[in-house]
Formats: C-alpha cells, sequence, structure tokens
C-alpha cells in the first residue's frame, strides 16, 4: 500500500508500463518466431517480408526500453544473417 500520492502514482504508472511492456514484448517474440519459421521454410520472399516485419518490431521495443538496444541489434544481426545463408545455400528457382 503506497503512503503518499507520489508513491500511488508511481504504482500505478509501473502498471501501465508492466502491461505495455508484456504486449510489446509479445509482438515481438511472435514476429521473430514467424520470420525463423519463414527462413527455415525457404521461401525467399516470404522469409525478406518476415524479417523486415520482426526487423520493424525488435526496433521499436529497443526504442521503447522493453529491449536492451545491444540485444536488440544482436537479434536483427542473427535473422538478417540466418537469412543470407538460407538463401545462399538454396539453389535459385529457374
Amino acid at each position: 500500500m503506497a503512503n503518499t500520492v507520489s508513491a500511488a502514482k508511481r504504482h500505478r504508472q509501473s502498471l501501465k508500463r508492466k502491461l505495455r511492456n508484456t504486449y510489446v514484448k509479445a509482438e515481438f517474440r511472435a514476429a521473430l518466431k514467424v520470420a525463423r519459421e519463414a527462413t527455415a521454410s525457404g521461401d525467399a520472399a516470404k522469409a525478406k517480408d518476415a524479417v523486415k516485419a520482426a526487423t520493424r518490431l525488435i526496433d521499436r521495443a529497443a526504442s521503447k526500453g522493453v529491449l536492451h538496444s545491444k540485444s536488440a541489434s544482436r537479434l536483427v544481426a542473427r535473422m538478417g544473417h540466418n537469412l543470407s545463408v538460407k538463401s545462399a545455400a538454396k539453389p535459385a528457382a529457374k
């Protein structure tokens, strides 16, 4: 129980932030999963779109402070690397 008005306000703010952070984390994790599945499937166009969408959500999470900026950078770099490795391994469709 908060003893002061300012402590009560801080508690309300923390609840709002927790709700937002949970939503943002769930959103980018789902996009990350879709991107990994698309990359593994071998469909280059689908994978490229999924990686682009996931990158956007990861960067947004980092800008809001939900995810550390270096963690976001690492996730994006690994996605890009996986995409390039998978597309290089697959022969071009003719």
